[in-house]
């Protein structure tokens, strides 16, 4: 069988000292979604994905739809009703998958911080409906999750265009940051393909260091380093951070680094030590579908932000 992880995950793991840990959670990845996760598959009204332009970037992306959008039957391939799908024309998800097929894709429950991911290859697609083969797939732990109700309306018809666009954080853009719990982070690798994850913390847990580079606190999770392995060998990244009281997303990509070893003055990543560097190279900010949104608590594993 093929070793689950590849060199750039292999090295993030030794740097973090985590082979150990990172060797028993390794049980969890399958080649298929495993049968207990298929009925939730279809009761979710939202999912991430990460894929790459035609210019090499990497995007991470929100799709909304009515709950049974997406369903597996087999746990091989995961098919999406479009017709159920809030569809964000100016989202770069939509042109992207047809130039590369390659995904990466978390189903997440916010409301349960259930969550799993499923890595694969747009294999069919049509105005109405896709489908994801299924490379890999592995739940995640409920950590760091935001628990927040989320019920989505107005679905099957296309979304606002484009709210605005740049290259440097315009004050309303780092605003939106500033007031971030949840974040989903895509990255890639040149031949095991996209991946999407999440990230969370206590509002103020990105740092807005300048206009065009930001600071995101890594804390202590399941020890694989999907995302940091992925850096390690195409530091290639995208950011997607959804504004739901307000009704809008900010789209971000560009090139993350990552540091093992990072000076933590006020323990903001929980004694690890690890932060990822992410360098903006354009943003758009989107319309998110007609929804409603209640924050029920944080995560209580957290870290406190001191001074915030």
């Amino acid at each position: 069988m093929q070793n689950p992880f590849h060199e750039g995950e292999l090295k993030a793991q030794r740097l973090a000292h985590e082979e150990i840990v990172a060797e028993r959670n390794s049980n969890m990845i399958a080649d298929r979604v495993m049968g207990g996760a298929l009925p939730f598959l279809a009761q979710q009204s939202m999912a991430v994905f990460g894929s790459r332009d035609r210019q090499g970037r990497v995007w991470a992306s929100m799709v909304f739809g009515s709950r049974g959008f997406m369903k597996s039957t087999d746990g091989r391939n995961v098919d999406f009703d479009l017709s159920l799908v809030a569809v964000q024309q100016q989202d770069p998800f939509w042109r992207n998958i047809e130039a590369n097929p390659a995904v990466g894709m978390l189903a997440i429950e916010l409301g349960s911080r259930r969550r799993i991911r499923i890595n694969g290859d747009i294999s069919q697609r049509t105005e109405s409906a896709m489908q994801l083969a299924v490379r890999e797939s592995y739940p995640n732990c409920p950590k760091y999750i935001t628990r927040r109700m989320v019920r989505t309306f107005e679905v099957g018809e296309p979304l606002k265009s484009e709210i605005n666009g740049g290259r440097a954080l315009e004050p309303e853009q780092e605003r939106l940051l500033g007031r971030g719990d949840v974040a989903f982070i895509a990255t890639a690798h040149p031949t095991r393909g996209a991946d999407a994850s999440h990230r969370g913390g206590n509002p103020g847990f990105i740092e807005v260091l300048d206009g065009e580079i930001l600071r995101i606190p890594d804390y202590v999770g399941n020890g694989m380093f999907n995302t940091f392995g992925n850096l390690l060998v195409d530091p290639a990244a995208g950011l997607v951070v959804p504004d739901f009281e307000r009704g809008s997303a900010l789209l971000l990509t560009g090139r993350a680094e990552v540091l093992f070893n990072g000076d933590d003055p006020i323990h903001a990543t929980g004694g690890t030590h690890r932060f990822l560097i992410f360098h903006i190279e354009e943003w758009l900010q989107l319309a998110l579908p007609a929804l409603k949104s209640e924050v029920l608590d944080y995560s209580p594993y957290n870290p406190p932000l001191v001074g915030k």
